[in-house]
């Protein structure tokens, strides 16, 4: 008697153990997805706020009163400008 019960302890002790070990296993790939998921949603505001920047920027220019030869130098070199940063940007985040 004692020892049926003794084995059926444990028993429940290692299913205990196999599921503890299994949630243990979960809990760590979910923890590896969120820091994955979290690094991809920083990268996206990134983006986002460099796009909010070239926004700015262009709105800027728009703005800027000139004759219309010196406005399209301007814008060029103004966009020359947001190509090269953003290829700093890439480069630094690397």
């Amino acid at each position: 008697m004692i020892h049926e019960e003794l084995q059926r302890t444990e028993k429940l002790t290692a299913q205990v153990s196999r599921k503890m070990q299994q949630l243990e296993h979960d809990n760590q790939s979910l923890k590896e997805e969120l820091f994955s998921l979290q690094s991809k949603l920083e990268e996206k505001e990134h983006a986002l706020e460099d796009f909010k920047n070239q926004i700015k920027i262009a709105k800027l220019v728009n703005s800027i009163p000139v004759e219309e030869m010196e406005s399209a130098e301007l814008r060029e070199k103004i966009n020359n400008y947001i190509k090269e940063i953003d290829n700093i940007i890439a480069y630094l985040s690397e």
